[in-house]
């Protein structure tokens, strides 16, 4: 297991990798470059000068997470085809410089989507919230003037100003489509890359949709295990792998999270772990809590136990925290309360390799 840390770049994350490089038990970090569009081609240029700031930091970066799917290879348009050629020369490029995993989704115009950025505990710190009931009252234009208007000034991770720029026209796009169909677009998707995955020795781990149900009647397709199996099976491959996010899975109870560990990582296709913890408030409602299985409703230590017998070489990060001690930040990304979470993970993961 190597526990890392997102980090964004010097110029978009407050959080320098110095601080990050202080966290007991961190590794490295996994990658964001969420100033390349989605659809262009990540030029040696760009990744160069990101990995060697990471190692001169004393860091590695084996992980990118934000090599976005183009709407368009999602949506089956003709133009998929060279977007698909464009994202595996971003492949090769990227493996030239040491990566070995790449996170991405296949969510179709929503990434992660919450109704609160900032909501306030009793004790004054703030989480991300959601209530499905508060985003019935709303159309997806609602959601993303709101998320706007909460961010604090940051670009948040799947909400890139060029792709809310076509939300009308993606969302009349996808009106009609049915799972399978966008399943298909999915399949000729990883047929497309798998191979150059394989020949330069790189993993794909799709991301689960985040919250884990269909939002405003759009297709998501990866949100239960049932959707995980299916999509491993897409294309047979190790290439072909998952990033098991527990909070983004855990948002919907009836997923047993460390069962999916378990079952997936004996299936040698879990590539990377976000590890976060949820308290559900009720059906679709739930905010996120901090990394202790007793503040929310996941039982934190069978995920580790899972990850350290069916998947121990597996690229780990806490997800989502709390803005804690009066910090101000990119919603959901602070760097007290992620340092908590990996300091507790850690901590999980020696008493049951000790125990092992």
């Amino acid at each position: 297991m190597k526990m890392t840390f997102r980090w964004y770049g010097a110029d978009y994350d407050p959080i320098p990798l110095q601080y990050i490089k202080q966290i007991p038990g961190t590794s490295g970090i996994m990658g964001a470059m969420d100033w390349i569009p989605a659809g262009e081609v990540w030029s040696e240029d760009e990744i160069a000068p990101y990995i060697k700031q990471v190692n001169e930091a004393g860091l590695e970066c084996e992980v990118i997470e934000s090599v976005n799917v183009h709407e368009d290879i999602k949506l089956g348009r003709p133009t998929r085809d060279r977007y698909i050629e464009n994202y595996c020369a971003s492949l090769e490029n990227l493996a030239k410089h040491g990566i070995k995993v790449v996170i991405y989704n296949f969510m179709p115009v929503f990434d992660w989507l919450r109704t609160e950025l900032y909501h306030e505990n009793p004790d004054g710190s703030t989480c991300l919230y959601y209530d499905d009931a508060v985003l019935q009252g709303m159309t997806p234009q609602d959601i993303v003037a709101k998320t706007a208007d909460e961010s604090a000034g940051f670009m948040l991770p799947g909400w890139e100003p060029e792709r809310l720029a076509q939300l009308d026209e993606f969302m009349d796009a996808y009106q009609g489509m049915s799972p399978d169909e966008l399943r298909d677009n999915y399949r000729y998707f990883l047929e497309g890359i798998i191979p150059t995955c394989e020949k330069v020795g790189i993993r794909m781990a799709v991301h689960p949709d985040d919250p884990a149900w269909p939002l405003f009647g759009i297709p998501r397709i990866c949100n239960s295990r049932d959707d995980l199996d299916k999509i491993v099976s897409m294309v047979d491959s190790p290439a072909n792998a998952l990033c098991v996010c527990s909070g983004s899975l855990g948002s919907n109870p009836a997923n047993d999270v460390p069962a999916i560990y378990r079952e997936f990582g004996e299936r040698g296709r879990v590539a990377a772990a976000h590890v976060r913890n949820v308290r559900y408030l009720g059906e679709k409602h739930f905010q996120e809590a901090a990394h202790l299985s007793s503040d929310g409703s996941l039982d934190m230590h069978a995920i580790m136990k899972a990850i350290h017998d069916y998947c121990p070489d597996v690229y780990v990060r806490p997800d989502h925290g709390r803005m804690i001690w009066g910090e101000t930040g990119r919603a959901g990304y602070p760097l007290y309360d992620r340092a908590l979470g990996i300091a507790y993970l850690n901590g999980l993961w020696e008493a049951i390799d000790k125990q092992a």
